[in-house]
């Protein structure tokens, strides 16, 4: 940044406090770019969804005004859940990449996982002996995006356990995106077992937030966002 200064004529008439400032201003600038840079790369989002790239002409029930309160991460920072559900192709997907995208900005940490694969995971760290450390792992994530919540096969005994571990250890303290094709009043259903299924439920549903999204799929159109 200083040789770049010598090489420019009108920066070599303001102070030295000035050009300092503009110095340390450039590398506030490039670490904070860096940061953001590392988020996105471990955040592993499905879809480059970015909130400038938004369709709200689109007729899916999606509210500009609510869309924006949730990009702002108000609900991250207060460790409540966002609820995405709707038919296929209607974005949901996308929207949730775009509020990651969004909390990465804001420098928080974020993953995305389908839910197949989440399971698909646990099942391997069960038999590592890893369980315990990929848990902690996803822990320590501020936003968790779960996708296709209900598109693998209804969970097994060992995987309504985890999937409770997982939200329970979230509960009040970190937030969860999740979506799914299968409106909410059917989640009970597809986790099976009545006792775990409320224990679950209570803990998603409290202090929520939710987008039920309607219409025909955008990917038959050119812009899917």
């Amino acid at each position: 940044a200083f040789s770049e200064q010598l090489e420019q004529p009108p920066l070599q008439d303001l102070t030295f406090a000035e050009r300092f400032a503009l110095i340390v201003d450039r590398e506030v600038l490039y670490r904070s770019n860096r940061r953001v840079a590392n988020l996105l790369r471990n955040a592993k989002l499905k879809q480059p969804a970015m909130a400038e790239d938004i369709n709200y002409q689109h007729q899916r029930n999606l509210d500009k005004s609510q869309f924006a309160t949730l990009l702002s991460g108000g609900f991250i920072y207060k460790h409540h859940n966002l609820l995405i559900t709707g038919p296929t192709g209607c974005g949901k997907s996308y929207l949730a990449c775009a509020i990651g995208h969004q909390a990465c900005r804001l420098g928080l940490s974020v993953r995305y996982i389908s839910m197949p694969r989440f399971l698909e995971e646990l099942l391997i760290a069960h038999a590592d002996g890893s369980y315990g450390k990929f848990l902690n792992q996803i822990l320590k994530i501020d936003l968790l995006l779960l996708d296709d919540f209900g598109l693998a096969p209804n969970l097994t005994p060992e995987q309504r356990r985890d999937f409770f571990n997982l939200v329970d250890d979230r509960h009040q303290t970190k937030s969860i995106i999740i979506t799914s094709q299968l409106p909410i009043k059917h989640w009970h259903d597809y986790i099976g077992e009545p006792t775990l299924a409320d224990a679950i439920l209570d803990r998603l549903l409290e202090n929520s937030h939710r987008l039920e999204l309607k219409g025909g799929s955008l990917r038959k159109e050119k812009n899917v966002a």
